[in-house]
């Protein structure tokens, strides 16, 4: 049996879809599962045992570049897919797996896609599934009748922690960064609401790393280096936004003492690889989209425009600008 995934287009995301991947496998053992991913996600899944095949979908996202979406699909259409499970919620990619020819297409009924699917499910409603985000993808396979229940997942981890911290302390030794390490992670893709103040950052990190001997290295996109140049001068940190591939991001993170994070692809690789991290929350909802496993910690300040979901915020930042510098020092648990 031949199994297509079409994996999600962002880090955070990933994360919180490798339950269902892993529910495939385990339904399915002797299947070959290939994951078609955004190139900018696509390391995540490469160290993943679950999954046979990562191949890279370069073509531009949304209604762009069409001959190359359809030459992906005359490609993929080779392989004679048995079945495909469509992640994402948009009709560009149920587009691209029609066009697979895949003998059976799942998806949720979203965007105007069900025509493209042979499978279109009921979307669930508020109340139906627990809160969080994995469940949401574990529920489009039972709904499907691919598994017959949700697994409990309380935390996700990736595949090859081990080999994946050796090659984080590598890096760092390589760069000139004395271990430990406290990671920094002041940005977040989807807008300014989100973050909490990079001085707080950087002072928080200069703290934990003054009690525990430790090196400060800030982490961020190519888009985030001017900020994360701000976290990293008042922190004495390494900027290394942009200096990093996401293989090399994931491992380095597995390699840290401690993570501090706002709600972004940073905090689920964090709590992905097992290590100590603290979160600031604000616009957004934790119980949605917050980290699994023990060695989360999240901070909230709790005020009535909370969670609004906002990109930017229209009034005075209040859910970010009450939390304290104290209050991260005081959650941060750096692992021995």
């Amino acid at each position: 049996m031949k199994i297509l995934v079409r994996a999600t287009n962002w880090l955070g995301d990933a994360v919180m879809s490798l339950p269902a991947i892993r529910a495939l496998r385990t339904r399915f053992p002797e299947a070959r599962i290939t994951v078609l991913a955004r190139p900018w996600v696509a390391a995540l899944y490469e160290g993943e045992r679950s999954i046979d095949i990562v191949m890279p979908l370069a073509a531009a996202p949304g209604p762009r570049d069409w001959e190359a979406k359809r030459k992906l699909g005359s490609q993929l259409r080779r392989e004679k897919f048995d079945l495909a499970v469509l992640l994402p919620n948009s009709f560009e990619s149920a587009a691209i797996v029609w066009l697979t020819r895949a003998r059976r297409r799942i998806g949720y009924a979203r965007d105007g896609r069900s025509a493209l699917l042979t499978d279109a499910i009921k979307v669930p409603q508020p109340g139906e599934i627990p809160r969080h985000e994995r469940y949401y993808y574990l529920e489009l396979l039972r709904r499907a009748g691919l598994i017959e229940a949700i697994p409990e997942v309380n935390e996700i981890l990736l595949d090859g922690l081990g080999q994946s911290r050796k090659r984080g302390e590598a890096l760092f030794a390589d760069r000139g960064i004395a271990l430990p390490v406290v990671g920094v992670n002041p940005g977040a893709a989807y807008g300014t609401a989100k973050r909490w103040l990079p001085d707080r950052f950087a002072a928080a990190a200069r703290e934990l790393a003054s009690r525990n001997r430790a090196s400060i290295a800030v982490f961020g996109s190519t888009g985030e280096r001017e900020l994360c140049a701000e976290a990293a001068s008042a922190s004495g940190g390494h900027n290394l936004a942009g200096a990093t591939t996401l293989r090399e991001f994931i491992d380095m993170s597995a390699a840290c003492r401690l993570v501090l994070a706002n709600d972004s692809g940073a905090m689920h690789i964090a709590a992905a690889v097992g290590v100590p991290c603290v979160t600031v929350f604000g616009p957004t909802d934790e119980t949605a989209t917050g980290p699994t496993g023990p060695t989360a910690r999240i901070i909230r300040e709790p005020v009535d425009c909370a969670p609004c979901r906002l990109r930017e915020c229209p009034i005075d930042h209040r859910c970010m600008t009450r939390v304290s510098v104290e209050q991260v020092v005081s959650a941060a648990q750096l692992r021995q």
